[in-house]
């Protein structure tokens, strides 16, 4: 795969609001547009809507598919506010929390704090969480938007774990900055991750534990596509990344730490933005009978006369 393209996409499940969150997003963020709004007929949740978006220059997809997942704090979206790279950067972070707050959460007030002259955690009006930080411009630079997990429940003292699993299966992954709890930081235990971030292929993460008594943890509401190029790519992924088969449908898995995936070919991308109706109604209920997405199958499908 190309450093050109985001390989991995975070996708964002909504009941009804998909297209909606992704107008408000792409008017709060710089360099922010729609690509291209399907609507997908006859799934199990009926009609639904989905949405390609870019956000300051990161690929997002969302879908309208109905109530069953609402998103929670366990993955949340860091946004680096760089001075280094937008002389405006401490006026925008301020302009960009005042948006999502309306109607929203906050987590952590947008304050100093030992870490950042400026950080704020926000769930907004949709229930999507964000970091908003003003990054030291010393630091290696970053992208603008970082998609963060955060460990906790029965999976807190997992991030370490989890970096090294992730990174031993995507292939160009590289570990950045790691910081670990130290002792007196209660219910933190010492050793754990307080903030690490990390590399697959060429999507940066966040990952960290938190020892407080949370009541969320990872779920479907927010799960990441990886696109792939062959279906050897394919099996690779779903293989190394699938620990729950009950979870295994229409290309999603979820792996050992709750985390979902879906495992696509990149191909399927160029087939659904290029396709007449019919086609992609042959497509789509060739996927809903698929756990693992069969490309040969998808392929014949989509060229049936």
């Amino acid at each position: 795969m190309t450093n050109t393209v985001q390989n991995i996409v975070p996708h964002l499940w909504y009941d009804k609001e998909a297209t909606e969150a992704a107008e408000f997003y792409a008017s709060i963020f710089p360099d922010s547009k729609i690509t291209n709004i399907t609507t997908l007929h006859d799934t199990p949740s009926g009609d639904a809507n989905l949405v390609s978006f870019e956000l300051w220059g990161q690929n997002f997809m969302a879908i309208s598919a109905g109530p069953y997942f609402k998103f929670n704090p366990s993955i949340s979206f860091f946004v680096n506010f760089d001075p280094s790279r937008d002389k405006d950067a401490s006026e925008l972070i301020n302009e960009v929390w005042n948006k999502l707050s309306e109607g929203g959460t906050v987590l952590m007030p947008l304050d100093k704090y030992p870490f950042s002259e400026k950080y704020g955690w926000i769930q907004d009006k949709y229930g999507l969480s964000w970091q908003l930080i003003l990054t030291n411009p010393e630091g290696e630079e970053r992208p603008t938007i970082i998609p963060s997990f955060t460990f906790t429940g029965d999976k807190y003292g997992k991030a370490e774990e989890a970096i090294h699993f992730y990174s031993s299966v995507f292939k160009n992954s590289k570990q950045g900055h790691i910081a670990h709890y130290p002792g007196g930081m209660e219910p933190n235990k010492e050793g754990t991750i307080m903030f690490a971030d990390f590399r697959l292929g060429n999507q940066w993460f966040v990952g960290m534990d938190s020892g407080d008594d949370h009541k969320f943890s990872f779920n479907e509401a927010i799960s990441f596509m990886v696109y792939c190029d062959t279906q050897a790519e394919i099996d690779y992924y779903w293989d190394k990344l699938s620990a729950v088969p009950e979870a295994e449908q229409c290309g999603w898995l979820k792996d050992m730490y709750g985390v979902s995936w879906q495992i696509v070919p990149l191909e399927m991308d160029e087939m659904m933005s290029n396709c007449t109706p019919e086609q992609f109604d042959r497509v789509n209920k060739a996927i809903l009978q698929m756990k693992k997405l069969d490309l040969a199958e998808i392929q014949r499908v989509y060229k049936e006369k």
